[in-house]
This record gives structure tokens, C-alpha cells and sequence, in this order.
């Protein structure tokens, strides 16, 4: 038999532009740029020395759906770490570099997957870069060129007076160009701002002047959620341009709350096979339930749901019988009861205590082939995320 049709969104189906062409890196085993999948990315928030906390965060950034994680590595103790780091985690670990450019030795040595580095705070960093190229080629390992606007290269800074955007993309390519002089070009680039709107800018005049996969970012976005809002509308701007090949949320939160943000944000452009997504109303005064309620209920119920569903939790009579019927489950609620549709059709209806368990009863059912199917896959070796 055929899988079931959950109604995944198709690239085709998107409506965004072009995805822009760019070279490919790779960073451990995740493919950057070219045709590959914009990846997610965060941050551990541990100290590095410290191995067990740092490869227990890793662990649960990894089980959130994060593809690549990063460390900071400001002393010689964090350097000591990586090689167990980089060993033991199931994800590629970028190792984060600032002011000591000896580190970045440490970290290519340690097996990394990548090497992230801020020239404009890093000591003699242009006197460094052809070492640093031979031993990044040698090893494989791609560097990323980031540049923030809160330590850009002084020489900038005196040029433009400010962390513009044309300042900010002057400093990643010159960078760039020191180290293709050494035939290295195993790079993808960031430009980091925390106004979304200048952040922008950058990243469409990087877009344009190289073909380096680009890593998005609005450095210190803050708490959510503001830093959820000014992430959104910078990463839906690019990336429905096509521009971005890598992303990380920064927030003031637990970095799950990072992934967890950057995933939404993909699947909501339909970059990204979508998991559980609760379609509900905001309430207003036609409800004739406790929306909030319910849907704080079904979310729970669903929680951990094994296969990929859309489904909607309806308030009332007016909207929610279309709602309902364009998911993949959905309930509209009124009198009392509620209407279950399972695919477009209503196949039952039943009081407003029996709704959150008859939605899972008929999303197993309708999921059972793909859930087996999946039991199955698990038992010879399992599924990575």
C-alpha cells in the first residue's frame, strides 16, 4: 500500500524565489550551500571545559532537530576539550575563536567541523591567515568568516563611521580575499547585525557580490519575543529571496528555544517537512469553547506525535468548518460538541469532553501504515533527525 498523504509542502508549492546558487562546504557530514538543505544551527551556552555539561547540551540541542552546534573556545582549557567534544557528539561542532588565533589551530588539530573566526578581534589575525589555510586545507575543515557589528575591524569602523551594511560585507570579503590568496576557499561568510533591517541589506549586497554559502544571523536578537519577531522577518526576507544557506535564532533563551525557533521558521516557508502544526483561532467573542484550553490540551496530546500532521482546532461555526476541513485532523467546536474531520470529511461528532482523545484515535488511525513503517525502520538501525 501507498503511504498516506499528510499534505507535506513541496518546493514546488512555495512560492519563493530561486534558491541562490552558491559553492558547497561541508561541515563534519552536513553539507552548506549548493543544493543542500538550509541547516539549523545554535549554540551551547556551558562552559567547553566543562566536557560533560557541554556534550549534554549538545545532546539535547541534537534531539531538538539542531544539525550543527558551536562552542566557544575563549581559554586554553575550552581548546583542550574538543578533541573528546568533537569525538563524542552526534553533531558537527564548530569551534568558536576569538583573539587568540593559536586556537584555531587547536580546533582544526581537535577535529572540528569547522572553525569560526571574527577578524576584526582577532590579534595579527592577516599575519596568521596563510597558516591558518594550510592547516584548515590539510584537514579538510571549511572556515567561517563571521563579522558582527559589534566587533568589526577598526579600519571599518574609521572608514564608515559605523557598522553598515556596506562595512560589514567590505570586512567579510576583504577577509575572504586573503585567504583565496592562499588558494583557500573553503569558506562561507556571516554578516551579523542586530537590526534586521540592516542585516538585511548586508546579506543582499553579499548575495550579490560572491558565490560563499551564507550563514544567517541577527546577532543579539534578544529575549523572545522580540528576538523570535526580528529573526522571523530578517530570515523570511532572505530566504524567501533565496538567499541563505545556514541559520541560527539568537536568543536570550535556552538554545533548544533557538532551534526549536529556527525549524518553525523553515517549515513555515516550506523549506523544511513540517512536523506537528496546530492550526487554531485566536478566539473571539463567537467561540463557544475555551480555545485556549483545548489547544493547550491537543498540543499536549500530540506531543512527540511520530508522523508529521496539520491539525486544527476550531472555535466556532463561522471559520472553523473550512479550517477543519483543509487539515489533515481538525475539530469546529459549537453547542457543546464538535465536529471531527479527518482529511476534508466530517466522521464524527462528539461531546467537547471526548474531543482531544477522538483527534489522537483517528490521527493514529489515519498514521498507523506510516507509523509501522517507521517502527520498522527504527528496528534496523533507527531514524536520525
Amino acid at each position: 500500500m501507498s503511504a498516506v498523504d499528510l499534505g507535506m509542502p513541496s518546493s514546488a508549492s512555495t512560492g519563493l524565489s530561486p534558491r541562490r546558487v552558491s559553492r558547497q562546504v561541508v561541515v563534519g557530514d552536513v553539507p552548506v550551500g549548493g543544493s543542500a538543505p538550509v541547516s539549523v544551527q545554535s549554540m551551547t551556552t556551558t562552559l567547553t571545559a566543562d566536557i560533560d555539561a557541554t556534550l549534554q547540551q549538545i545532546a539535547e540541542l541534537t534531539a531538538a532537530g539542531c544539525q550543527i552546534a558551536r562552542v566557544a573556545v575563549p581559554s586554553a582549557d575550552d581548546a583542550a576539550a574538543l578533541p573528546t567534544i568533537a569525538k563524542k557528539s552526534q553533531i558537527p561542532v564548530i569551534a568558536d575563536i576569538h583573539f587568540q588565533p593559536k586556537y584555531v589551530f587547536a580546533a582544526i588539530d581537535a577535529g572540528c567541523g569547522a572553525v569560526r573566526v571574527n577578524p576584526g578581534n582577532i590579534k595579527k589575525f592577516d599575519d596568521k591567515v596563510g597558516d591558518i589555510a594550510k592547516a584548515a586545507s590539510d584537514a579538510g575543515v571549511p572556515i567561517r568568516i563571521g563579522v558582527n557589528a559589534g566587533s568589526l575591524d577598526r579600519r571599518l569602523l574609521a572608514k564608515y563611521g559605523k557598522a553598515t551594511p556596506e562595512a560589514l560585507v567590505e570586512s567579510a570579503l576583504w577577509e575572504c580575499s586573503l585567504f583565496e590568496e592562499h588558494g583557500f576557499d573553503d569558506i562561507k561568510i556571516s554578516v551579523k547585525h542586530h537590526d534586521p533591517m540592516v542585516m538585511i541589506s548586508a546579506y543582499r549586497q553579499l548575495a550579490q557580490a560572491c558565490d560563499y554559502p551564507l550563514h544567517l544571523g541577527v546577532t543579539e536578537a534578544g529575549p523572545p519575543p522580540q528576538g523570535t519577531a526580528k529573526s522571523a522577518v530578517a530570515f523570511g526576507a532572505l530566504l524567501s529571496e533565496g538567499i541563505g544557506d545556514t541559520l541560527r535564532v539568537s536568543l536570550s533563551a535556552p538554545p533548544v528555544e533557538e532551534v526549536t525557533t529556527g525549524i518553525l521558521i523553515l517549515e513555515a516557508l516550506g523549506l523544511r517537512e513540517r512536523r506537528l502544526e496546530i492550526v487554531s483561532c485566536p478566539s473571539c467573542g463567537r467561540a463557544q469553547v475555551d480555545v485556549y484550553r483545548l489547544t493547550e490540551e491537543v498540543t499536549a496530546a500530540f506531543a512527540g506525535f511520530p508522523v508529521p500532521l496539520r491539525v486544527a482546532v476550531m472555535g466556532c461555526v463561522v471559520n472553523g468548518p473550512g479550517e477543519a476541513r483543509e487539515a489533515d485532523i481538525g475539530v469546529s467546536c459549537g453547542n457543546g460538541k464538535g465536529q471531527i474531520f479527518v482529511k476534508g470529511e466530517v466522521i464524527r461528532t462528539v461531546p467537547e469532553s471526548k474531543i482531544v482523545e477522538t483527534l489522537l484515535e483517528e490521527a493514529i488511525a489515519l498514521t498507523s501504515e506510516t507509523i509501522g513503517a517507521g517502527s520498522e525502520n527504527s528496528g534496523q538501525g533507527g531514524m536520525r533527525a
